[in-house]
């Protein structure tokens, strides 16, 4: 996305629990448990929104699908923006804390750094040559230790990237637990004409999401169309209201302005912070954290499990004759989770958004969604 494309944000308020069904197949059963994710992709929410524009003729349409998309991201009751912890911060508890309890009482924040092979700590040691090193922790503890809650304040997070952050000004309000409880919904169906639930495939549950009191989804679209309406976001038709961001204060309105950039990175840049879910092909056939391309330029990589998403699929099963294809529902992708972070070498990449550099149509959605987005850091 560029500079010049005009956004405009919206507030997206759940008015129920919201159901975000996961990758893994599902049917009902004896033992079925619909996991969720949250908070939805891009492109779900995205969906939602355009749900509210008018209809157009096949000119207008065309422009339509031109629409330029940013989130959504986490807003509470005090218009504070929320944006996904960076994943090389680490809280040091101090001996004898329980981090399992008292989540927020840590003692200092330290980073992960790149493994120095000369250190005598690591220096007998062998990782596999063909992955990145390790991402550890420079400072020897006796305490425990625990990634920080899963949540940072925006302001926090660009102080981290502009190098204003180090272990002895980072503070407890800095971060946030996750703003939601989750629900678990149980579902039966019954046999026809009786009060009785089906023997086969009578019963399965699902997991949703209740947002706590006050917190709200942010996302920009390129469009000034919609003003305020009702839209159907994830399954079951549970519902959220949208609308237009009218009371954005200096402070969040320059914070939004920031994650609209596209600035380069600079000379100073050693690390950048993904924003918003990535696609990191690694060959033709598998996903990893970071792309094929970029192992040579980088020194370490902090980040957690894949988001799996699912679809549809044609499995190809050979016998001894002939090689049959049968329909499947299986994960098509695995996006990089974002508040990844990724250390280079000095040299950056020549793709500065973390998607495959060729794709089709597909690709062109992504970027028009704006997913793969890096925000850059200076310093170490």
């Amino acid at each position: 996305m560029t500079n010049d494309i005009f956004m405009h944000w919206y507030t997206i308020t759940p008015l129920d629990v919201l159901l975000f069904r996961d990758c893994k197949p599902f049917s009902p059963g004896e033992g079925s448990w619909a996991k969720g994710l949250f908070p939805p992709m891009p492109i779900t929410v995205f969906q939602a929104l355009r749900s509210l524009l008018s209809k157009s003729t096949s000119k207008e349409e065309r422009i339509k699908r031109d629409l330029h998309f940013l989130g959504p991201f986490l807003l509470d009751i005090n218009h504070t923006l929320w944006l996904p912890t960076p994943k090389d911060l680490i809280c040091l508890y101090p001996i004898g804390e329980d981090r399992k309890t008292v989540s927020d009482n840590w003692s200092e924040i330290q980073r992960l750094q790149p493994l120095d092979h000369q250190c005598k700590t690591w220096k007998h040691l062998v990782f596999d040559g063909e992955q990145i090193d390790p991402l550890v922790l420079n400072k020897k503890w006796d305490g425990s230790i625990k990634s920080p809650n899963h949540w940072i304040k925006a302001e926090a997070l660009f102080d981290y990237l502009e190098g204003r952050k180090d272990s002895s000004n980072w503070r407890k309000d800095d971060f946030h637990k996750n703003p939601w409880k989750t629900q678990v919904l149980p579902h039966i169906h019954m046999q026809a004409d009786k009060r009785q639930v089906k023997d086969a495939d009578g019963y399965f549950t699902e997991v949703a999401v209740r947002l706590k009191d006050g917190w709200c989804f942010v996302a920009a679209l390129s469009s000034d169309e919609i003003r305020e309406g009702v839209v159907r976001l994830g399954g079951e038709g549970h519902r959220a209201l949208v609308s237009p961001l009218m009371e954005a204060n200096d402070t969040l309105q320059y914070q939004l302005d920031c994650l609209l950039k596209t600035d380069r990175p600079s000379q100073a840049t050693k690390f950048a912070y993904l924003l918003t879910p990535g696609l990191a092909l690694f060959d033709e056939t598998r996903y990893s954290c970071y792309p094929k391309a970029w192992k040579q330029h980088l020194k370490g990589c902090a980040t957690d499990k894949a988001l799996l998403w699912g679809g549809v699929s044609t499995l190809r099963k050979d016998d001894k004759t002939t090689t049959k294809e049968e329909f499947a529902l299986l994960p098509q992708r695995g996006f990089v989770p974002p508040g990844t972070v990724y250390i280079f070498n000095g040299e950056l990449p020549a793709n500065q958004q973390l998607l495959p550099e060729q794709g089709g149509q597909w690709l062109e959605t992504f970027q028009k969604l704006n997913y793969g987005k890096l925000l850059w850091g200076q310093g170490t």
